[in-house]
């Protein structure tokens, strides 16, 4: 109950330290909020003296921001969240009514990410049911090309084609269910690629555990057999499930501009630009007590999966047998990488030539040209130097920090549930507010956020290895908590956790991208691929290469990263050991006793 206490008090602190800091945005940016409230209003009015003394007085902003904050945090136990700066209108009604549209375009994006997981890991479901796993190698290149497309490009291409050209279903507006299809599309299938892949890396291992094989021997219906092992490894996903739940209803911003849906991301959006604290507030507490609810159902659910289990210390180790690795097709898709950076590299990425305008692709120009007439291809294999070098940097911190702070779930729990609430755009504008603009303000907004997910899925994990048997054994022959942390726990999360953070450069690539999109990343007349799909974007319909060829490059990344992890396999002997159902216990080597006690054994 102690503990349960303090956890709800952390949690609770740092919410409202994370509001606080919204609430004092204006004055940390040095800005002024008189005359951003005034352009948000009416541009054309000169911002006079008088009129921006108006305005605070309106306000009340010559009270500071701290009375201010005050006010706010005391209309709420009332319900009241204040009203609008920019409007006037009350804005507890406006956020539950963006709440809602995010909610239900959240829940059919979750059917859709669901039913994508699902056809990625069919295949070794049906495998593992039928006994067939042992000669399967690691393959998922499709899911990654469907994992690194970028959801605002996905959008744009559904919109134009599916919903202009064909006129399947409505591109714009929100009216109905059918609207929901497809922003739901753009937001499930990037998002269900990637969990299919944590999933598929994890279901071997289930198969390969006592329990299946005595089921199996048995006689159980391999259906049965598949259904239990994938009981068994969704309470290793529940936390990055809830995780995509958030992600899906407030990080959803540049869909919900495309489709022009009036959603929690875009309300929150808009009330950051336009400074509107009132809003921007309650958007962002409304997303953090959706954040802990998420991650309490989560928690719920793993406990009624495998609770009994977790609580006695009696599961096995969730390990996957080191299957053959297709080491030949990461050395393929990198070879390709490198060789189309390597061909754009002698061309200028800034030569303009228009009268080459949005020319196709030729020998000359293999990628075509953009709308100044630069070559695509150029500026693709230049922007490759920054996009790749700051992803992988960027990958690289995020995993250290994930597994660092995953490893003491009491101190990151609350936070990992706190930093998934919040939109990358978001605080990519807090980071401006504090640090200024800059080259390394979307590095620092992506780091901020990107090592959330990397450090739930180490918590998950290190719950359930240290349940296992072989670590009860350990630890009661004499080995200590170091020990045990070397030579067990770490051999049996690192591993997989790794192999999770090179699914997600492609996803950190596209936030970056996502951000350029925005217009917060980096600016013209960058070659950076999220700004090349940003300027390229209008002209989708007229020239589609100037989008598709670094939508490809992006894909390729994708393929790259999933075949890479999937050669990542084996490790040291005693773990990989225990994935074929031998025991082993080792023992730390200055136990004398315990040494002899094995030995003698």
């Amino acid at each position: 109950m102690r503990r349960q206490t303090v956890t709800l008090l952390w949690r609770a602190g740092i919410a409202a330290a994370l509001v606080c800091a919204i609430g004092v945005l204006p004055w940390l940016s040095r800005t002024d909020p008189a005359l951003t409230v005034l352009k948000a209003r009416s541009a054309d009015r000169d911002p006079t003296p008088e009129v921006l003394a108006d305005i605070r007085a309106q306000l009340g902003l010559d009270a500071g921001p701290f009375r201010l904050l005050g006010d706010w945090l005391g209309g709420l136990g009332r319900g009241d969240a204040g009203r609008s700066w920019i409007s006037g209108s009350e804005v507890t009604p406006a956020v539950l009514q963006a709440l809602g549209a995010s909610l239900l375009l959240m829940a059919v994006a979750l059917l859709v990410a669901a039913v994508t997981a699902a056809l990625v890991c069919a295949r070794t479901l049906w495998l593992g049911a039928h006994r067939r796993l042992d000669g399967r190698r690691a393959g998922g290149s499709g899911s990654a090309v469907l994992a690194a497309l970028p959801e605002f490009l996905t959008a744009s291409v559904l919109a134009t084609v599916v919903g202009v050209q064909l006129g399947w279903l409505p591109a714009l507006g929100w009216y109905g269910p059918q609207w929901t299809v497809l922003p739901a599309l753009a937001l499930g299938l990037p998002a269900g690629a990637v969990l299919g892949r944590l999933l598929d890396d994890l279901l071997p291992g289930a198969f390969a555990e006592p329990w299946a094989l005595a089921a199996t021997a048995r006689g159980l219906p391999g259906r049965s057999v598949a259904r239990q092992a994938l009981r068994r490894c969704l309470p290793g996903l529940l936390p990055n499930t809830g995780l995509f739940v958030v992600g899906l209803t407030g990080g959803s911003v540049t869909v919900e501009q495309i489709f022009d849906i009036p959603g929690l991301g875009r309300t929150t959006l808009q009330a950051a630009l336009a400074q509107d604290l009132p809003v921007l507030q309650a958007g962002t507490l409304a997303l953090v007590l959706l954040a802990a609810a998420a991650a309490g159902l989560a928690h719920l659910l793993a406990r009624l999966l495998i609770g009994p289990a977790l609580r006695d210390g009696a599961l096995p180790s969730l390990h996957r047998p080191p299957p053959p690795a297709r080491r030949f097709l990461p050395l393929a898709y990198g070879g390709l990488l490198v060789g189309v950076v390597a061909l754009g590299l002698p061309r200028d990425p800034l030569a303009l030539d228009t009268a080459e305008r949005l020319t196709a692709p030729s020998p000359g120009h293999p990628f075509g040209t953009d709308a100044l007439g630069r070559d695509i291809l150029a500026r693709v294999s230049h922007g490759a130097l920054d996009t790749l070098l700051l992803a992988g940097a960027i990958t690289a911190v995020t995993l250290l920090t994930g597994v660092a702070l995953g490893l003491l779930p009491r101190l990151s729990g609350p936070l990992v549930d706190t930093v998934t609430a919040l939109p990358p755009v978001l605080v990519a504008l807090l980071v401006t507010a504090v640090v200024g603009s800059g080259t390394a303000t979307p590095a620092l907004a992506v780091a901020a956020v990107a090592w959330a997910p990397l450090a739930a899925h180490t918590s998950a994990l290190l719950r359930q290895e240290r349940a296992a048997l072989h670590l009860t054994a350990t630890r009661a022959l004499g080995a200590g908590p170091w020990y045990l942390l070397r030579h067990e726990l770490l051999p049996a999360v690192v591993p997989p956790v790794t192999r999770h953070a090179l699914l997600r450069l492609p996803g950190v690539a596209l936030a970056l991208a996502s951000l350029a999109f925005l217009g917060l990343g980096a600016q013209p007349p960058s070659p950076e691929w999220g700004l090349l799909l940003a300027e390229n974007q209008p002209y989708a319909e007229r020239a589609p290469w100037a989008v598709l060829a670094p939508a490809a490059v992006l894909a390729l990344l994708g393929a790259l990263a999933v075949t890479a992890a999937g050669a990542l396999r084996g490790g040291r002997g005693g773990w990989r050991r225990r994935d074929r159902g031998e025991p082993v216990v080792p023992v730390p080597e200055q136990r004398s006793p315990a040494k002899e006690l094995v030995g003698a054994g």
